[in-house]
């Protein structure tokens, strides 16, 4: 991602808009929830909250098998197939 900046005013009540081209780059809809911070530099950094989906998608392609992982960290491969591909492939 570029960096890009845009200068916005605040209005009477401390609101702003986020840009459109910022709001589609990163997803964020009406209703989304984001988080407001300032940072050591005195910079207010805002990021979008991940939604429920936002989460499902990320996980989705977890392999859904019981791993048993030993003392070691060793699991069996031929007993978790698809966490092997997933742990060599991502």
């Amino acid at each position: 991602m570029t960096n890009k900046t845009m200068t916005k005013k605040i209005s009477v009540k401390g609101q702003l808009v986020l840009p459109s081209e910022f709001r589609k780059q990163l997803n964020i809809n009406s209703g989304d929830e984001v988080s407001v911070s300032l940072n050591d530099k005195d910079e207010i950094v805002i990021a979008k909250v991940p939604t429920k989906l936002d989460w499902h998608n990320l996980i989705k392609d977890v392999p859904a098998e019981t791993v048993d992982v030993d003392k070691d960290g060793h699991y069996d491969k031929t007993k978790a197939p698809n966490f092997a591909k997933w742990m060599k492939e991502g």
